[in-house]
């Protein structure tokens, strides 16, 4: 019938199905249960950790300190209890006693006095030097060790890995160290465990020094890329330059 809105056989036109809307797929209780314990893990497991780490170091320093106190002073003496955390406590206001005492002319005396001594010991002077000039280096606050992370080509060309910056080399280091060209230290830590890895110097024209922190950059290297500095796009903008600085050498 001429004018019909309906389209008989043969026709050839077609007319989409009609949808209807699928419903989610209805989790069971297990599935629910078992996201449940993943969501418990994922809150409670970093509290439990850094718990225990302070735990840990409480008792620790506890157990270095108490001894050397005595016995009438301890509160143990007079409760029934103890207390944790009472050695943190003396341990933290001794040795800020000792930094205020050596900032006088006195207790920088009786450091100079005591240092003096030290040195005349063979054996103990070399470690004792040695272990000062770490300490001075890594807590002063004017240091600038391991302030800058940054990016070299490592193990092969093409192949960058994250490294920490540390001091420029001094000395017969500069003098002996060929080229013209300025040289920087770097330390190249290993995933997970960033306390070992690789030092070694190279031109400072070779480094691209990035502007994460390095608390940061320890993060990204023990979670083995996992945990990326704010977001995603700050990592493609450090991969752009690292991808560009080939090209800019070779122009």
């Amino acid at each position: 019938m001429s004018g019909s809105l309906q389209d008989g056989p043969g026709s050839g036109a077609t007319h989409p199905p009609f949808m209807t809307p699928v419903p989610p797929p209805r989790r069971s209780a297990g599935h629910r249960l078992r996201a449940y314990f993943l969501t418990g893990i994922v809150v409670a497991g970093p509290l439990a950790v850094t718990a225990s780490v302070m735990w840990w170091a409480i008792n620790l320093v506890d157990g270095w300190v108490k001894p050397l106190i005595p016995a009438s002073y301890l509160p143990e003496t007079y409760l029934n209890f103890q207390i944790p955390g009472f050695g943190l406590v003396v341990a933290l206001f001794g040795l800020t006693m000792l930094g205020f005492l050596t900032a006088n002319l006195v207790g920088r005396s009786l450091i100079d006095f005591g240092e003096t001594l030290l040195g005349r010991m063979p054996l103990v002077r070399g470690l004792y030097k040695s272990l000062k000039q770490i300490f001075e280096t890594v807590f002063s606050q004017s240091g600038t060790s391991f302030r800058t992370v940054g990016l070299v080509q490592f193990p092969a060309p093409g192949m960058w890995s994250l490294v920490f910056l540390s001091t420029p080399p001094q000395g017969e280091l500069s003098d002996r160290l060929p080229g013209p060209a300025e040289h920087v230290a770097v330390f190249l830590p290993c995933t997970p465990n960033p306390t070992t890895g690789f030092f070694f110097y190279l031109p400072r024209k070779d480094v691209i020094e990035l502007t994460i922190s390095v608390d940061e950059g320890a993060k990204l290297i023990m979670s083995a890329g996992l945990i990326q500095p704010e977001g995603q796009k700050k990592l493609a903008d450090l991969a752009e330059a690292a991808r560009e600085r080939p090209h800019a050498k070779a122009s």
